[in-house]
């Protein structure tokens, strides 16, 4: 299982969604469902767990080796806007780390979600270089910025919606922060898709 995972890697540290790769969005650098993220702890705890201490000298060196490729192609991939660091797509392209869609409703946007498990990885670092402070602190900057206050999300009964509901979202002063899954990478306005690929400004009846 370790080998698997290890020569699943691409040599520049990121891995696609499934190996061998494909030759659509499943080549791409994923960290959709934390799954990049899940894969750089696994091989961390491989060189610092004692639950892997059955694991050989040589294994553990690729394991660390890696990891510290594997967080080299995170700092590739955090996005720039205007000549600022910000956060992480979904997927990012193997070859120029741009961002990149995927499915129909998972366009090429900076992630309110997955970049979560990003920056917690790189803040759990011990002794981390000045590179991976900047992507921290960018990425905190991102986050407070893009945060979205006095309004809260709630289930309203729709015959027409999923399970006979639909999410609106009302004003409320009082709700606490939130943010969206998706934000336009240029207006870092929060974005919503459909299955036919249109953003849109609204979830509901409550434009954002």
């Amino acid at each position: 299982g370790l080998n698997y995972v290890l020569e699943g890697q691409y040599d520049n540290g990121g891995w696609p969604q499934s190996t061998p790769p494909g030759t659509g969005y499943s080549r791409y650098i994923t960290f959709n469902d934390d799954a990049m993220v899940r894969l750089l702890i696994f091989v961390r705890e491989i060189t610092s767990s004692k639950t892997y201490d059955f694991v050989d000298e040589d294994h553990r060196q690729a394991a660390s080796i890696a990891f510290d490729r594997g967080i080299d192609c995170i700092l590739k991939c955090q996005i720039q806007v205007d000549g600022k660091r910000t956060a992480w797509c979904a997927q990012h392209d193997e070859i120029d780390f741009h961002p990149q869609s995927a499915r129909t409703y998972e366009l090429a946007t900076l992630s309110g979600a997955e970049s979560v498990g990003v920056t917690s990885l790189l803040m759990s670092i011990e002794n981390p270089s000045p590179e991976i402070i900047n992507a921290v602190e960018a990425s905190v900057a991102w986050y407070r910025k893009a945060m979205l206050t006095g309004i809260r999300v709630i289930d309203q009964k729709d015959d027409k919606g999923q399970n006979g509901v639909n999410k609106v979202v009302v004003n409320d002063p009082a709700a606490p922060p939130l943010w969206a899954r998706f934000y336009d990478i240029q207006t870092n306005l929060p974005i919503f898709v459909d299955r036919d690929g249109i953003p849109k400004k609204s979830i509901g009846r409550h434009r954002l």
